[in-house]
């Protein structure tokens, strides 16, 4: 190819260039070393001016090859500088390797205006064959490397250090299948030498290391997404063993962590885990994460203490970064932004934590725990908790009236009924306001002025029946929580009328959704309301027995029956109705069938299902029948008296 030469390739004007890029390198080398991270950080815009400016001059002028060595050599330097000052790599395409690559062809006298970046590299290192030229290109090639690495353009970098590891031997980074074609072709990548040796702010060999590292990072992490766990494993301890920050290799540690749980290794996962929070104990999310390994090993101890020491940490300010010296202006985590690692290493927040807290020390029948724990949070809502908290798949949160039903629960069972009476209040007044506009969209998404396509007006339906459900069910459950801790309270009357209120919403619930087949999405919320109305008809029915009105809790309790025949409780609380009225002979035809069915049955069908809501749990515990012995002894009795067979 045939060389120009220009105004450019004047002795006196090189040596200036040299000169001024000697003393901008020289600087930021000074500055790198010594001083504080800020320094470092204000000497970067600077010499980001200092180079671009040079850059600049050079590029008025034609391009030449005497000069061009040196040119892209600032404009290495250059690009260094911009990735370092914007924290970011991936900030649009590597533009100024484009117009650099031009440069080369115009001083070798040809053109690449029309090609991409990839074509114009291919025609550069197979057509370029300039000896000086080499070292500056590979130098170049690895920080177009770094923009598609910070891309995710896996198979881009490759291609790139294809044709780089053959412009220089096309022998070095032939590989086997077994191993990682791209991490062979970085590791085999080496810069041709040259003669003088130019002012470089951030050296080839740690800039070749980050690459390594990072090619290694987001490899594992795609091959982790894809559930390819043990190449993801591997990979990852690789970019373990590479060239990061702490805080990056405690990224890395908590990312095999993860991986490792994953594929059902909880205590390989604590030891990845915990060897992340020796290396940088502000990696919070490995914290997180040994949280929920412990949950999953069902060592309810640890995992709250692993949940303290993460809300504790949440409420400190971080200390400052430790200065990282020598001062890199490409780090790997310039490099690895992808959305998997943001899913594995979000920051929760501290009322999440403090939500996790309550509900697993409620779960555990930490009673007095749980309600210290749901108090703390009922009153971090107060400020504004909903709109610092993305309440969306990612969040440990469920919905609101959900939290506050809970906290009602916790405070029913450590005795505090007055308490869990207000807290249900809440929720009924708050979507006793929601429910009426529901229910005015409803009607009007059923009679649309204008045809729509029929998906999705069925779509826009059942999302507005699910979410009108989900307001009902919460108003009904709080009803549900005042009838029975105004009966714990002795206020039979009380309780019957919340209790009713309660039977009354699940009316409106049914009457609501008539017309609409229960769809799997709508499943969990029928069978909600369908315990909910079991246990409302239980805690009146026992409530009239208090009052000694047997028929209107014969009727409930034929209800209830009705609804669930299988329940213990229910059927239990219709055989004492029935023998409080002297219909003996139904009580015991009842009891015998209850006796006949096989232990735990119901149980262990419940517990196939969906699980229900953890705010129930207090009610179930209440609905549970009390005087199993003394009935069955009773009817029992009977039977012989009659001559039956009690166990026929």
């Amino acid at each position: 190819m045939k060389r120009r030469r220009g105004a450019a390739s004047e002795p006196g004007c090189l040596r200036a260039w040299a000169a001024e890029s000697q003393a901008l390198a020289g600087r930021w080398q000074a500055a790198r070393c010594s001083g504080p991270d800020g320094a470092a950080a204000r000497e970067v815009r600077l010499q980001r001016s200092g180079f671009g400016e040079l850059l600049l001059r050079m590029r008025g002028l034609p391009a030449a090859l005497p000069t061009l060595p040196l040119e892209l050599t600032v404009l290495y330097n250059s690009l260094l500088f911009t990735m370092g000052a914007s924290n970011s790599a991936i900030e649009g395409e590597a533009e100024g390797i484009h117009q650099g690559l031009l440069r080369v062809l115009e001083a070798c006298g040809a053109c690449g205006q029309d090609l991409s970046t990839e074509e114009l590299w291919q025609k550069v290192l197979q057509e370029v064959t300039a000896e000086e030229l080499q070292a500056p290109l590979h130098r170049l090639g690895a920080l177009q490397a770094a923009w598609w690495l910070a891309a995710s353009r896996l198979g881009s970098t490759a291609g790139l250090f294809r044709l780089l590891s053959n412009a220089e031997d096309p022998g070095t980074a032939r590989c086997s299948k077994a191993e990682n074609e791209l991490l062979s072709l970085l590791k085999a990548w080496r810069v041709p030498a040259e003669g003088a040796s130019l002012p470089l702010v951030q050296s080839i060999e740690d800039l070749k290391e980050i690459l390594c590292t990072a090619a290694a990072f987001l490899q594992g992490l795609q091959e982790l997404e894809a559930g390819n766990f043990p190449t993801a494993l591997s990979l990852l301890q690789e970019a373990a063993g590479g060239f990061c920050s702490k805080s990056v290799l405690a990224q890395i540690y908590t990312c095999l962590g993860c991986c490792a749980q994953r594929m059902g290794k909880p205590q390989t996962a604590l030891q990845h885990l915990k060897r992340a929070l020796q290396v940088d104990f502000q990696c919070l999310p490995a914290l997180s994460h040994v949280a929920a390994v412990y949950h999953e090993l069902g060592e309810t101890d640890a995992e709250l203490q692993a949940l303290a020491l993460l809300y504790e940490a949440l409420g400190k300010n971080p200390p400052a970064a430790a200065s990282s010296s020598p001062y890199f202006l490409i780090r790997t985590e310039l490099l690895v932004h992808t959305p998997i690692l943001a899913s594995l290493l979000r920051r929760r927040h501290p009322s999440e934590v403090k939500y996790l807290l309550a509900q697993r020390c409620l779960q555990d029948g930490r009673v007095a725990d749980a309600v210290e724990h749901y108090l703390d949070f009922l009153a971090l809502l107060q400020e504004g908790l909903q709109q610092q908290v993305p309440l969306d798949g990612g969040s440990a949160l469920p919905r609101i009236p959900e939290v506050f039903l809970e906290a009602a629960s916790a405070l029913e069972q450590a005795g505090r009924y007055q308490d869990a009476i207000t807290v249900c209040e809440e929720v009924i007044s708050r979507t006793t306001d929601l429910i009426p506009q529901m229910l005015r969209e409803e009607e009007r998404l059923e009679q649309p002025e204008c045809p729509s396509p029929e998906a999705g007006l069925a779509g826009g339906l059942l999302s507005q029946k699910k979410e009108s459900l989900c307001c009902l069910t919460w108003r009904a459950a709080g009803y549900l929580h005042q009838g029975w801790a105004w009966a714990e309270l002795g206020q039979s009357k009380e309780a019957i009328t919340q209790f009713s209120r309660c039977l009354g919403d699940l009316l409106r619930a049914q009457l609501y959704g008539s017309g609409v087949e229960p769809t799997e999405n709508l499943l969990p919320e029928v069978e909600v309301l369908q315990k909910i109305r079991l246990l409302s008809l239980i805690g009146r029915g026992v409530q009239f027995l208090e009052l000694g009105r047997h028929k209107e809790a014969l009727l409930d309790f034929q209800h209830g029956w009705q609804i669930s025949p299988g329940d213990p409780a229910a059927t239990s609380y219709l055989v004492q109705a029935l023998w409080k009225l002297n219909r003996k002979q139904e009580a015991a035809a009842h009891w015998q069938k209850l006796s006949q069915s096989c232990p735990g049955e119901d149980r262990e069908q419940e517990g196939q299902g969906r699980p229900f809501p953890l705010y129930l749990v207090s009610c179930l515990k209440q609905a549970t029948f009390p005087h199993s012995e003394s009935l069955a002894r009773s009817i029992q009795d009977y039977l012989r008296t009659t001559n039956q067979d009690p166990l026929s």
